[in-house]
């Protein structure tokens, strides 16, 4: 019979024990029990350590409590303004009729003749007094979040200029404005570029829009059978108009372009805010109206700047103009809408004075 050897350890001897155990009563011994290890908390007075706790737990002399440090924030940064949490409904919003971009009787424009003489529609108010602008609709459609900026930005301004040097600094910026304008167009018209114009030429446009030209002379290199310069546009459907600034090829592909000057980088399509809407605007309008023969699909949004830094030119795809048109006929929308209000309470107010 095999025979197995165990060592046991018996309480109170000084060495092990060996025992001669055969298989067959294997299965009946039990391992001893270890002796029980000793706690390092054994020794704590649990009493103490209780009453210690809960005085630490109950203590109000410190300073950093919750009110204390919700007044210190309020002191230095101001008190929490807490507004309500944005709406889903604004984002997953949809215009009431999609009208269409593209006039479908219209030829595109890979069918129109690329030569000829340039287009340019002046503004007309006489009859059409009611019909809103572009900008217009842009600026009384303005969200919360953007009139919030927008005055912060002129308080901000008027505290560092004055009411007067405000006034005088706005009015320098539209002065810079329409004198760019009118010098990419003499440039455009003339079917060069700021480039190839010599020094004589290029000093007859003022000193205030040089730095402007030198901004878009890599953009201007780009642009070819030009079309349309500062003309105007008119949705016969949707009843509204605008000033486009160009028409032209750029690299290739026929877009509604919009020359922009900016004293800060605008190196995304995000910073330049409103804007692409306001080219899917002058699109649309161009492609419903009888005054042009041909249809526009793509947008360009050129920001130049005075200090003669390379201009950054923002292209807008077929597909991101569709997306820019939605957006257009939901601000026309709220822009009728309002319009509508306050005409309605214009008429009850008159009827109650009479």
């Amino acid at each position: 019979m095999l025979v197995v050897k165990r060592v046991v350890r018996f309480a109170g001897t000084a060495g092990p024990r060996c025992a001669d155990l055969s298989v067959s009563h294997l299965s009946a011994c039990h391992r001893l029990p270890s002796p029980k290890r000793h706690s390092p908390y054994s020794s704590v007075d649990s009493d103490r350590y209780s009453s210690l706790v809960k005085s630490v737990m109950s203590s109000r002399v410190s300073s950093q409590t919750p009110e204390n440090l919700q007044a210190e924030d309020e002191h230095v940064y101001g008190p929490v303004v807490k507004g309500p949490a944005p709406s889903s409904g604004a984002a997953t919003r949809v215009p009431k009729t999609l009208h269409p971009f593209l006039h479908p009787p219209e030829t595109l424009e890979a069918e129109e003749p690329e030569t000829g003489p340039l287009t340019r529609i002046v503004l007309n108010r006489e009859g059409r007094s009611s019909v809103p602008s572009v900008t217009r609709v842009l600026q009384q459609t303005l969200s919360k979040e953007q009139i919030f900026y927008l005055e912060r930005w002129k308080r901000r301004m008027i505290a560092e200029l004055g009411e007067d040097g405000f006034k005088q600094y706005s009015q320098n910026l539209f002065k810079q404005g329409k004198l760019f304008h009118s010098a990419v167009e003499d440039i455009l018209a003339s079917g060069g570029t700021s480039q190839s114009r010599n020094a004589s030429e290029a000093s007859e446009h003022p000193l205030e829009v040089q730095g402007y030209l030198e901004s878009i002379s890599h953009v201007l290199e780009d642009v070819t059978a030009v079309r349309a310069t500062e003309s105007t546009v008119h949705h016969d459907a949707l009843n509204y108009l605008g000033i486009l600034d160009c028409v032209a090829r750029y690299r290739g592909v026929l877009c509604v372009i919009d020359w922009k000057t900016s004293e800060k980088p605008k190196p995304f399509l995000s910073n330049t805010y409103d804007n692409p809407i306001q080219v899917a605007a002058y699109a649309g309008a161009l492609n419903n109206d009888s005054n042009y023969k041909y249809q526009v699909e793509n947008g360009l949004i050129v920001v130049a700047y005075k200090d003669g830094s390379p201009a950054h030119a923002h292209q807008l795809s077929a597909e991101l103009m569709l997306h820019y048109w939605k957006t257009w006929l939901i601000r026309l929308e709220e822009f009728i809408e309002k319009r509508s209000s306050h005409a309605s309470s214009a008429f009850e107010q008159k009827g109650f004075g009479v």
